[in-house]
C-alpha cells in the first residue's frame, strides 16, 4: 500500500531478514528517494518498533560500497579485482558458459547455492526463487539446512510440524522458558508479550549456557552446559512425575510411546541430570516443581538450542514437555520453534521441469561438495565463506581457477571476491516480496518504494533476463511476481481464505485464518496417527564437547546484537557499535592461559583458527567460551572468523549443522593491549 500525504508517499514493506519477527515497516519517499524508515505502529506484533540492525537499513541501502552494476573479474580469485561490464555482456558471458557446462558434464554439474539472505517467499529462499530456471537445466539440487533442520526434523517426528504456540499466546502464560533462545536480540518483539505475562505473575526463566541480555532480565538464569539441553528436560519431567502431576487423560488420548518414554525420564533423576548439565541439583529440583504446578507454561526454544550433535533429540525432548503437562490444551502452552508450519503456501517449483533425478549438495557441507564434479556455483541470498563451517577449507575450494562463480549481491563480501562475476542485486526496499514471519501468524506484502539504485535487478527479473538471454521457451520461467504471487496464495488451505493479492496490497498484512487465541493441536496432531509420537531411540545424544581431548573449552557462537548473519557486517557504524570480533572467556579458564582483558588472543582447533579480543567475564560458565557470528573475516584481525573453527558435521537428524558444538584452545597472540 502507498498513501501519499503533503507530498510524500508513504510505502508499506516488511523486513526480508533472516529473523522470527519478520517485521511490517513504513517507507516515507519523496521526489523518488527513501527519505524515512519505521516500524508499522498498526502491525500488531511489530507494533512499530524495528531492531537496532533494520533502523539503519535505508543507509545501508545508500552505502558508498553497494555494488551497482555487472562486474568481471580481473585479478585472482579472492583478490577482490573487478571491471564494470554491461549487463548483455555478463549474461552472454554466463549463457555461454552455462550452455558449455550443461553440454559436457551435463547439468548435475551446476551449484545453484541459495541461502537466507532474503526469506521471501518471491525473491528469497523460502519460495526457493531461481528453482524453476535450475530445474530446465537440470542442476544439482540444492539442501538449504544452515538454520533450523534438526530442529524442524525433531519437531516433524513428534507433532508432525515444527508449528506450535502462536507467539502472542505468551501473554497467557504463566510459567515462560526461554530455553536457548536470545528474545532481546534476536526476535525482540516477542519480549512485549512476556512482559505482558510477568505483569499477570508469570515467572520467567532463562536457560542459556550464556547469561545474555535475556537471561539478564529473567526471574532466573539457569547456565546450562552446550548441548545438554535434552537431558535437562528429561529431569525436568522426572520431576514431574514424582509429583504425580503428569497429564494422564492427555497423555492416553493424544500421545503415542509413553510407556516408553516414561521408562527413559526414570532414567534422569536430578542428580543424575546435575552431573550431565553442570546445573545445581536444587535448580533442577526447583524449577522441575514449579513445572509441575503451573499451567500454562509456554516453552520458547529456538534455532541456537538444536546446533549441537543431538539438536534433533533435544527438540523432541522439549517438545515432549507440554504432551506430559497437558499443556497443550491449554492458550499459553506449549512450545513455539517456528510458526512456518503453520503457513501453507503453494510454492510451486515446478520439479516436473527436470530432464531426470538430479542429486541433492548440502548448504553446510560446502567444502565437502565443492569438488571437481561442481563447475559452476552461484550464490545467491548468501555468504557463504562468511557463514558456512570449515571456512578455511571452503576458500580453498573457491579459489579452483575452473570453477565458474557467479554472485548476485548487494556489497562486496568475502565470497563476492572469489566470484568470476557479479551481479547487483536489489533490496527489499526496491523490489516486490511476500513474506510469512517465523515468529507470527501473518502474511506480509512488500511493495517496491523506490527505484533500483543503478543497474541493480531482483532475483526473479534476473533469472527471466538469463532465461530470455539462453532462449528457454518453459513458460513459466517467465511469470511476473504478481504472478508468482497469485499462485503462491493458490494452496486452497483453509487458513489462506480471504487472503489475496489485492488485499495484502492494500493492506500490507494479513493475519493467517486461524482463531484467536489460537491453540495448535485442538483437532489432533497432523502425524500420519493423529497423536504426538514420542518415539524411540536415545532420549538424549550428548555433544560433542562431552568428548575432552587436546581442546577443552566448549565454543558457542551466538549471534550478534549488531549483525544478522553476515548482513550488516561492513556498515561502519554496526562495526563500530560491535567492537570488533571479541571472545568471552570466564576468569577461571583465562587465569591457567595467561589472558588478560582488552588482550588479543587466537582461538582454534584442528580445522582452523581466528583472533578475537579477550573479554574476561562470567556471563558465560567455565568451560565455555563464547563469540558471536556475522564478521566478515577480510574486516577481522587474521582474515578470518569463528567458522575457521566449526567442523562439517551433522547433528543427529535433519544434516542439521552443528556450529554451537566445537572444541577450542585459546591463547594470546600479543602482550599488548588493543
Amino acid at each position: 500500500m502507498a498513501l501519499r500525504e503533503r507530498g510524500e508517499l508513504r510505502v508499506l514493506g516488511a523486513c526480508p531478514l533472516d529473523c522470527p519477527d519478520t517485521c511490517s515497516w513504513v517507507v516515507t519517499v519523496k521526489d523518488g528517494r527513501a527519505t524515512g524508515m519505521r516500524g508499522n505502529p498498526e502491525h500488531p506484533y511489530t507494533r512499530g518498533a524495528l531492531c537496532v540492525k533494520v533502523n539503519r537499513y535505508l543507509e545501508h541501502a545508500a552505502a558508498p560500497d553497494r555494488v551497482l552494476y555487472p562486474l568481471r573479474r580481473v585479478g585472482p580469485k579472492g583478490s577482490g579485482s573487478f571491471e564494470r561490464i554491461t549487463w548483455d555482456e555478463a549474461l552472454d558471458e554466463i549463457s555461454v558458459r552455462l550452455r558449455a557446462i550443461v553440454d559436457e558434464h551435463g547439468g548435475e554439474a551446476i551449484w545453484p547455492y541459495l541461502g537466507t539472505g532474503t526469506l521471501g517467499h518471491i525473491q528469497g529462499s523460502e519460495g526457493v526463487a531461481g528453482r524453476r530456471f535450475w530445474n530446465v537445466l537440470g542442476a544439482s539440487r540444492h539442501f538449504l539446512n544452515i538454520c533450523s533442520t534438526a530442529g524442524n526434523a525433531g519437531l516433524r517426528l513428534t507433532n508432525g510440524t515444527p508449528g506450535g504456540m502462536d507467539p502472542e499466546t505468551f501473554a497467557l502464560s504463566r510459567l515462560i522458558l526461554l530455553w536457548g533462545t536470545n528474545t532481546l536480540t534476536s526476535g525482540h518483539h516477542l519480549w512485549r508479550f512476556i512482559q505482558e505475562a510477568r505483569a499477570a505473575g508469570a515467572h520467567i526463566v532463562a536457560i542459556d549456557p550464556i547469561r545474555t541480555r535475556t537471561a539478564e532480565q529473567a526471574d532466573v538464569h539457569l547456565p546450562i552446559r552446550p548441548g545438554t539441553d535434552a537431558a535437562l528436560a528429561l529431569g525436568l519431567l522426572n520431576v514431574v512425575l514424582s509429583e504425580g502431576t503428569q497429564d494422564d487423560a492427555f497423555l492416553a488420548e493424544h500421545t503415542n510411546g509413553w510407556a516408553d518414554l516414561r521408562t527413559e525420564i526414570l532414567r534422569y533423576p536430578p542428580a543424575r541430570v546435575a552431573e550431565i548439565t553442570g546445573l545445581p541439583e536444587a535448580d533442577i529440583r526447583s524449577l522441575g516443581v514449579r513445572l509441575a504446578h503451573t499451567r500454562p507454561t509456554g516453552i520458547r526454544a529456538t534455532m541456537g538450542v538444536q546446533r549441537h550433535a543431538g539438536g534433533g533429540t533435544a527438540m523432541r525432548a522439549i517438545a515432549a514437555i507440554p504432551a506430559v503437562t497437558g499443556d497443550w490444551r491449554h492458550p499459553g502452552g506449549g512450545v513455539a520453534y517456528s510458526t512456518s508450519g503453520h503457513v501453507h503456501l503453494n510454492i510451486d517449483t515446478r520439479d516436473d521441469l527436470l530432464p531426470g533425478p538430479v542429486r541433492q549438495l548440502t548448504m553446510t557441507r560446502l567444502a565437502e561438495g565443492l569438488d571437481e564434479s561442481v563447475k559452476c556455483l552461484w550464490v545467491y541470498a548468501a555468504n557463504p565463506l562468511g557463514s558456512t563451517p570449515d571456512q578455511n577449507r571452503v576458500r580453498e575450494r573457491l579459489a579452483r581457477e575452473d570453477l565458474f562463480t557467479v554472485v548476485m549481491e548487494q556489497f562486496p563480501t568475502d565470497t563476492a571476491d572469489y566470484a568470476d562475476i557479479v551481479l547487483p542485486a536489489t533490496m527489499q526496499i526496491e523490489h516486490t516480496d511476500l513474506h510469512a514471519g517465523y515468529g507470527h501468524m501473518y502474511l506480509m506484502w512488500n511493495e517496491p518504494a523506490v527505484e533500483p539504485p543503478g543497474e541493480c535487478l531482483s532475483t526473479t527479473e534476473t533469472f527471466r533476463r538469463l532465461a530470455r538471454h539462453m532462449g528457454l521457451t518453459e513458460p513459466s520461467l517467465y511469470d511476473s511476481d504478481l504472478e508468482l504471487a497469485e499462485q503462491l496464495l493458490a494452496s486452497g488451505h483453509p487458513s489462506l481464505d480471504g487472503i489475496t493479492v489485492d488485499r495484502l496490497r492494500k493492506e500490507g498484512w494479513v493475519r493467517l485464518n486461524v482463531p484467536r487465541p489460537f491453540v495448535p493441536f485442538t483437532e489432533g496432531f497432523p502425524t500420519a496417527s493423529g497423536r504426538l509420537e514420542f518415539g524411540s531411540g536415545p532420549a538424549y545424544v550428548p555433544p560433542r564437547t562431552a568428548a575432552g581431548g587436546p581442546y577443552p573449552l566448549a565454543l558457542v557462537t551466538p549471534a550478534s546484537h549488531t549483525f544478522l548473519n553476515t548482513t550488516f557486517g561492513n556498515n561502519p557504524e554496526l562495526l563500530r557499535r560491535s567492537k570488533g570480533p571479541r571472545v568471552v572467556v570466564h576468569p577461571e579458564d583465562a587465569e591457567p592461559r595467561g589472558l588478560r582483558d582488552g588482550q588479543r588472543a587466537r582461538v582454534f582447533n584442528a580445522f582452523g583458527g581466528f583472533e578475537a579480543v579477550v573479554e574476561i567475564d562470567d556471563r558465560v560458565r567455565p568451560g565455555v567460551v563464547a563469540s558471536t557470528k556475522g564478521h566478515w573475516g577480510k574486516l577481522s584481525p587474521g582474515g578470518s572468523t569463528v567458522n575457521a573453527v566449526v567442523e562439517e558435521r551433522d547433528a543427529d537428524l535433519g544434516q542439521g549443522a552443528v556450529y554451537h558444538d566445537n572444541l577450542v584452545e585459546v591463547a594470546p597472540v600479543m602482550s599488548e593491549t588493543t
